[in-house]
């Protein structure tokens, strides 16, 4: 049943395979709540590791851990291994590293403010057009003077220097307003709230270690921690989002490999879509129809087809359509739209079978020779070879001590960056103005005894009072971006090169 060219799914009338040759051509796993797309989600996992795939999948429930451990012999395992036919059927363990935003049940994700991009921030902050176009040109700016933005407290102090400076930044790139400066630093409050200052700084993750094989060419499963992080639905679907624009920018084109480089799978994938702009959209249609050349499939994983938009649902070739509800007219709705996503099958009505199918049961379609969807099977899928239940925190722990990635990102790296360079100027300004203030002072009191000295009265009329301070009152509130940036603009352009690039969503293209 096993083949090293296909990854076995489950049985219908006869045995139905993904083949990796068009893995690549993306998919779709849809069915509601405890039908059991967790669970196929793991199978899949398991197949394109098995072929020497890298995957990376979302962990929403705690169940996927399970993949980085053998199964245990059950009865109703086994039972489902004989009544499809596996004969192949084995346990087995697969290499999983761990991640997590927040660094607690995985090595930490980081990235920078300058890699994520001004539209995935905004998206992720909830601005408004206004606020928006304010933090558009926040990024302008500082890719016009060089300046990487690697964590929240930089992009605090650009807003900060924005706002000193608007009646300049206005009449060169637009409005910078005070009240939209003010609404951008309040989101920014908020994410530090959701924890997103975890997620913001370095060392920022290479793209390479989620491509990862073990000394067995298998690929390393990748399972990112997320049931804390869904607490925070915007980051979570921001993050995956900025994951898969990282990927389309950063790999190589590679046209149609005959199995993918990797392997992404975007569970929850209604977040991604809820409430985005008509921009953005466009731009994710975008990314899903161009990253298929460079290797990348991206499987959406959700409770309804209808949760993804038409445009990119389109470039979904490989469906697994586990049961849905249909006990409203909304639901028999989606049931009819769920079923004509598929080539018929004569042997059934695809809409009637949809809210018939049993846990574990599914309707499955996978593109064959040519790149043609398959007759759609109802089809049994295969048991896992891992581990069904969620691991201890032990194990994890065992697994996370012996990751590739070991200490690689365990520690924050808070290197020179724009707020630590612009305080220093700004405080090497503030003691440049305490020392010209003495110089004057001690040039009044001479001129004074000068005068004195001509006079010859200088006992009688010597003025014992304080010399005014002349120079204006300075802020009590210390402002990190009050010197000129020309010499840091100069040294952060050295590393970006000549220009500085952003791609589809705004993300910073590296140099290669």
């Amino acid at each position: 049943m096993l083949l090293d060219d296909k990854v076995y799914l489950g049985s219908s009338t006869q045995p139905e395979y993904l083949p990796l040759k068009y893995a690549n051509r993306h998919g779709l796993v849809t069915g509601a709540t405890g039908t059991g797309k967790t669970v196929s989600l793991q199978i899949m996992a398991e197949g394109f590791s098995r072929a020497g795939v890298p995957v990376f999948c979302a962990d929403v429930k705690g169940d996927l851990s399970g993949i980085s451990m053998r199964g245990e012999p059950k009865d109703f395992l086994a039972e489902r291994a004989g009544k499809i036919g596996f004969d192949d059927y084995s346990f087995d363990a697969f290499p999983t590293i761990f991640w997590d935003l927040f660094g607690r049940q995985g090595h930490p994700i980081r990235t920078t403010i300058s890699e994520m991009g001004p539209l995935l921030i905004a998206r992720l902050m909830d601005l408004n057009a206004t606020q928006e176009g304010v933090l558009n040109i926040a990024f302008k700016l500082a890719d016009d003077e060089g300046m990487l933005l690697l964590d929240l407290k930089d992009l605090r102090a650009l807003l900060l220097h924005m706002d000193e400076r608007s009646k300049e930044l206005s009449a060169k790139y637009g409005n910078v307003s005070s009240a939209s400066i003010g609404a951008i630093q309040r989101s920014l409050l908020v994410l530090e709230q959701q924890g997103a200052e975890n997620f913001f700084g370095e060392r920022a993750l290479d793209i390479a270690d989620l491509m990862r094989t073990d000394r067995d060419g298998r690929g390393f499963v990748s399972v990112l921690a997320a049931d804390e992080l869904m607490q925070s639905p915007r980051l979570y679907a921001t993050f995956l989002l900025w994951l898969m624009s990282e990927l389309f920018e950063e790999l190589p084109e590679v046209g149609n490999p005959d199995k993918p480089k990797l392997v992404f799978f975007f569970d929850e994938a209604h977040l991604l879509f809820d409430e985005a702009p008509k921009a953005l959209l466009n731009k994710v249609e975008q990314v899903v129809k161009l990253v298929r050349s460079k290797g990348v499939g991206i499987y959406f994983v959700t409770q309804n087809p209808a949760d993804v938009p038409e445009a990119v649902l389109a470039q979904l070739g490989n469906r697994v359509q586990h049961a849905l509800r249909a006990y409203t007219p909304r639901e028999q709705k989606a049931v009819r739209v769920a079923a004509e996503t598929f080539r018929p099958n004569p042997d059934f009505d695809t809409a009637e079978v949809i809210t018939q199918l049993g846990v574990g049961e599914a309707l499955v379609s996978t593109l064959e020779a040519k790149g043609v969807p398959s007759i759609v099977g109802r089809t049994l899928m295969r048991p896992p070879s891992s581990r069904m239940a969620p691991i201890s925190s032990a194990e994890r722990d065992a697994i996370i001590a012996q990751s590739p990635v070991t200490g690689l990102y365990d520690q924050l790296v808070d290197r020179e960056s724009a707020f630590e360079v612009l305080e220093a100027r700004a405080s090497k300004k503030q003691r440049e103005e305490e020392l010209q203030l003495q110089r004057e002072e001690a040039e009044r009191e001479a001129e004074s005894r000068a005068r004195s000295s001509r006079t010859g009265y200088q006992d009688d009329y010597r003025d014992d009072r304080p010399a005014r301070r002349t120079t204006k009152r300075r802020s009590t509130r210390q402002t990190p971006t009050e010197a000129a940036v020309n010499t840091f603009a100069r040294t952060m352009a050295r590393q970006l090169g000549n220009s500085i690039v952003r791609g589809i969503l705004g993300s910073l293209k590296r140099g290669r």
